[in-house]
């Protein structure tokens, strides 16, 4: 069967925040049976799989909620990319959209408005983080994980598929809010799931920080790849084109986006391009 829009949702050690996650999901859904919902658990984590089990699962094979746990020997926050691109290898939908299990939809028929851009080939962004300019739960079509064989390479996930879809001047904000209720952002969830986070940026001598050369590098050339899938499409990379020849502000439109300030390094260089 063939979805609307499968959601890719990593998850550790969340019971209750799980449950409400998933639940403002289906509940605000206009069709919950075109959603398809894949979750990563890692294999020591007890207490996640046995909520899932006694209270989660029921309450969705009673939706009739179309799911699927997959259960991964830990690799951590580190290779948070790594349970994702396993999870969209696994989906069969025409969307893929990232989500965390302590993420809220507040928007009803959410499912509805994704839908509606089936066919175009762009990357989708909710209103959150006080609209963070970052796609920070993107949204991409299947045909992005197809042309690359994954969704990032990279543990920041949201930061590597914003930048690309600027740079390819294929980034759209949509009319779907979301609550991201992470402790620095709310106070709420400051468990050790949120404390042992380890983040690769802010240190581009590191050869695992986002900023690195060699990342730098892995992104245009990705971003190459989809622009050559984009004009085998006859879609437009006029944009990706002037940037590479200097004749375009790449981030003149994520400065556009930017209405809090959230990020101060436009004018700095790919490579060096960072988050608030």
């Amino acid at each position: 069967m063939k979805y609307s829009i499968a959601v890719l949702l990593p998850t550790r050690g969340r019971t209750d925040a799980l449950s409400r996650s998933v639940m403002s999901l289906i509940n605000r859904a206009v069709n919950p049976s075109s959603v398809q919902l894949l979750l990563a658990f890692d294999d020591d984590d007890t207490d996640g799989i046995e909520h899932f089990q006694e209270t989660l699962e029921p309450w969705l094979i009673d939706k009739k909620v179309n799911y699927e746990a997959q259960v991964f020997e830990r690799m951590g926050y580190a290779r948070l990319n790594e349970y994702v691109n396993a999870l969209a290898q696994a989906s069969d939908a025409d969307w893929m959209m990232f989500w965390n299990d302590d993420a809220m939809m507040d928007t009803a028929g959410w499912d509805k408005i994704i839908s509606s851009y089936t066919g175009q080939f762009k990357c989708l962004s909710v209103h959150t983080h006080r609209d963070h300019p970052y796609s920070i739960f993107p949204i991409v079509p299947r045909e992005w994980l197809d042309c690359l064989g994954y969704l990032s390479p990279h543990q920041i996930s949201d930061a590597w598929l914003s930048q690309q879809a600027y740079l390819l001047n294929i980034f759209e904000r949509i009319p779907v809010w979301v609550t991201h209720d992470r402790h620095d952002l709310t106070g709420n969830n400051n468990d050790s799931t949120y404390q042992e986070r380890v983040m690769f940026e802010g240190n581009p001598n590191d050869s695992r920080d986002f900023h690195h050369i060699t990342w730098h590098l892995r992104r245009m050339e990705d971003i190459d790849k989809l622009a050559a899938f984009m004009k085998s499409k006859n879609l437009d990379t006029t944009w990706w084109e002037n940037v590479k020849l200097k004749k375009q502000d790449p981030w003149v439109k994520l400065q556009e986006n930017d209405v809090n300030n959230q990020c101060k390094q436009f004018q700095l260089p790919v490579s060096q391009m960072g988050r608030a």
